[in-house]
């Protein structure tokens, strides 16, 4: 007799595990990602997650309840199912899972999904002509004939607008109070808020501290809608483009008696490396001895998590082909050695702010 008759054939379940296998897996899911990601949308949108975290159903009963047809219950429930997002049980039921539940319930996941869907989605298809030519490419071709996309934040349409201005609350917001406490050990009279968006950071500090007074320092567009959320003599606007050179910064200078602090919330990772370089060397020049200034931002190096370093290196996506082209999220390393090459260098550090593992950097000018 043959000896090969003799040998177990190969086959797939007996593979089954290898990493090669599970590779292909995991490249199956990356190839169907975007069918996933609307999955999980039209799941919320027709309001199965919802009726299904409150009772398990059937399949007939989330037809029932959930007004959709055979079709679109049985096609989404079976992809639900693939990706974890549902679990069905012997009687046929359909319950949610802890996968389910973070589109549900947790704060990060529902704030970076919504910016996505209504923010990123349609201009990720525009990444590789982004990086070519060096601008975003997705917002020119489905939104804004604009060179970046903060002058259109006002004008964004309404559900783009809540949820990119939800997403950017969302982080930085929760680090005000530490950081607050930080600026104000030096005492300054006075702080420049580069970047303010919508004053949220304004008015934080107008509460925190009531002797201070707070400059906000941004592009027309937003400081024109800022001012309507304002009513205090202790808050001054500036309205200019960071990277016009001759629209000169408000002078930060500060005296033993009056000190000045710069703050930065993640600004600086809205440009690019010389851009920032640039912007460091200006707000030296309109500073002294006396001033200090904050650079805060979540480093993807310093994040203790792996979905947040996740979150990050995607976010510099989201840079490149929707905001400008050219900027991303940065290292720790990295942002040193720019501050390390304007006019200013590094006073203090600190790591761990708020519950998203921002970092602030104190500098003054050399």
């Amino acid at each position: 007799m043959d000896e090969k008759a003799n040998k177990p054939r190969f086959t797939r379940r007996k593979n089954k595990g290898s990493q090669r296998v599970n590779a292909l897996t995991e490249a199956q899911k990356i190839a169907f990602a975007p069918f996933s990601f609307q999955v999980v949308a039209a799941m919320l949108d027709f309001n199965i997650l919802q009726e299904l975290n409150k009772t398990p159903m059937t399949r007939e009963q989330i037809i029932k309840k959930c007004g959709v047809t055979k079709y679109t219950a049985a096609t989404l429930l079976e992809a639900a199912l693939c990706i974890g997002l549902v679990e069905k049980n012997e009687e046929l039921v359909f319950s949610t899972t802890p996968l389910s539940d973070a589109f549900l319930f947790d704060s990060m996941t529902k704030v970076n999904f919504n910016f996505v869907k209504d923010v990123c989605y349609l201009g990720a298809s525009e990444l590789k002509n982004s990086f070519e030519k060096q601008e975003p490419v997705g917002l020119h071709k489905f939104f804004f004939d604009s060179k970046t996309i903060y002058p259109m934040l006002t004008q964004m349409p309404e559900q783009m607008k809540k949820s990119w201005y939800e997403f950017d609350h969302h982080y930085s917001d929760d680090c005000f109070d530490e950081v607050l406490k930080i600026i104000f050990e030096n005492n300054p009279s006075d702080i420049f808020d580069i970047g303010g968006n919508t004053g949220k950071f304004e008015r934080a500090c107008l509460s925190f501290n009531q002797n201070c007074c707070v400059n906000m320092i941004d592009l027309g567009e937003n400081i024109e809608a800022a001012k309507k959320n304002f009513d205090s003599d202790r808050i001054k606007f500036h309205s200019l483009d960071i990277l016009e050179k001759e629209n000169n910064l408000p002078l930060m200078k500060g005296n033993e008696k009056q000190k000045t602090a710069v703050f930065m919330s993640q600004f600086l990772d809205c440009f690019s490396e010389e851009q920032i370089i640039s912007i460091l060397n200006r707000v030296a020049e309109v500073s002294n001895e006396f001033t200090r200034v904050y650079i805060l931002e979540p480093f993807i190096d310093n994040q203790q998590f792996d979905g947040a370093r996740y979150s990050l290196s995607h976010i510099s996506l989201y840079f490149t082909c929707m905001a400008n082209g050219c900027s991303r999220m940065y290292n720790e390393a990295d942002m040193l050695e720019l501050v390390e090459k304007s006019g200013l260098k590094l006073l203090n550090k600190y790591n761990g702010i708020g519950k998203y593992d921002y970092t602030l950097l104190e500098c003054i000018k050399k």
